[in-house]
């Protein structure tokens, strides 16, 4: 079995809210559909703490200080 992905997992995720938002699922079914999305959130979530702290490594200064830059949506155009 392939190692799961953020956004393999979110894509899944997407597609569970609309199978349950459509009502057209037997309760079950729903419940099944509903079980996988929440292990699917806590996967997403977990990956989302680790990229925060992985960040926060990255940017911690000289003397292990870690200096707090506000994200813009106009920095990440020079990536």
């Amino acid at each position: 079995m392939a190692k799961q992905t953020f956004e393999n997992a979110i894509k899944r995720l997407e597609a569970i809210v609309q199978e349950l938002e459509s009502g057209d699922l037997a309760l079950d079914d729903a419940l099944k559909k509903f079980q996988e999305g929440v292990k699917l959130s806590k996967f997403c979530s977990k990956k989302l703490d680790e990229t925060e702290k992985k960040i926060s490594i990255l940017l911690k200064d000289e003397e292990g200080g870690v200096r707090a830059e506000p994200f813009s949506p106009e920095d990440s155009e020079d990536i």
